[in-house]
């Protein structure tokens, strides 16, 4: 039913104006459209919906991710920005805070403003 249709991702934010600096900026995707309800992203093959809500629960784990081709690349230029990444007691991860997981994919998480996790994956 749906094998045709473009997907439009979601994540929720307190802060329309950090998302967007973030979103925007940070992580370069280009604005769309700011409503006082949302800030929408252009991902290569997908929308991004920043939705602003009264009320966030931060999920525990991932709810947005990227597969990336060069995760190394990519995490030092998280850095360069900012953005650092999220470390896990009981995962094995390294100096730029990259887990290789038991398939061989490579996965980096980090935070967006509100504390929503994100992730890169290099397979």
């Amino acid at each position: 039913m749906l094998e045709q249709a473009e997907l439009v991702a979601f994540v929720s934010t307190r802060d329309a104006a950090a998302a967007r600096r973030f979103y925007g900026e940070t992580l370069s995707l280009p604005l769309l459209e700011e409503t006082p309800y949302a800030c929408v992203f252009q991902a290569p093959n997908a929308l991004l919906r920043v939705t602003v809500v009264g009320d966030l629960v931060v999920a525990p784990y991932t709810v947005l991710g990227w597969a990336v081709t060069d995760i190394e690349a990519s995490a030092h230029e998280l850095r360069a920005r900012g953005v650092e990444p999220v470390r896990y007691e009981q995962l094995t991860q390294d100096e730029l805070g990259v887990w290789r997981s038991p398939s061989g994919a490579r996965v980096i998480w980090f935070h967006d403003p509100d504390g929503n996790v994100l992730s890169l994956t290099q397979r």
